[in-house]
């Protein structure tokens, strides 16, 4: 079970913040999430990858979480503080994505979602579909408009 942990893990984090925006929730569902499929492995019947199994049992999870609290999810983001040896160009970089996912903000929940499962995560489009509930095209196209809305934005702020 470790070694599958170290594999997933990442992964699962990932999609939980996606939908949450909050870094210790986020950590603490992944924890959660392993903690349940532990305990229900012998339900894992290998008809989808296996951490396409565990996004499944996170989504359910921050669904409780939504439930418990009565739908308020905090949406924190936690500042990451560069270091002093940073280049000027290390800088520059950070401070356009710090840009990128603010404009990321501002997409629709769901195509924000695939985008963050597809380069964060780094799930196939097949995957992605099946974790939403959706098709394998419905994450493609998705994926593609929320590229081209950032794009967009991107060429309109210079």
């Amino acid at each position: 079970m470790d070694e599958l942990y170290q594999q997933n893990a990442g992964i699962v984090y990932h999609f939980l913040y996606s939908r949450c925006q909050n870094v210790q929730l986020a950590e603490d569902l992944t924890q959660e999430t392993f903690l349940r499929a532990y305990q229900s492995i012998e339900r894992y019947n290998g008809s989808c990858k296996f951490s396409v199994w565990l996004c499944q049992i996170a989504k359910h999870l921050y669904y409780q979480y939504l439930q418990k609290n009565g739908r308020e999810v905090p949406m924190e983001l936690e500042e990451q503080k560069p270091a002093a040896d940073h280049t000027e160009k290390q800088v520059m970089t950070k401070l356009e994505l710090m840009d990128v996912l603010k404009d990321m903000q501002k997409l629709p929940d769901k195509m924000r979602e695939v985008i963050y499962l597809r380069i964060i995560g780094e799930l196939s489009f097949k995957d992605i579909g099946e974790i939403l509930g959706q098709t394998e095209n419905w994450a493609r196209v998705n994926f593609y408009r929320g590229k081209e809305q950032l794009l967009k934005r991107r060429r309109k702020d210079e």
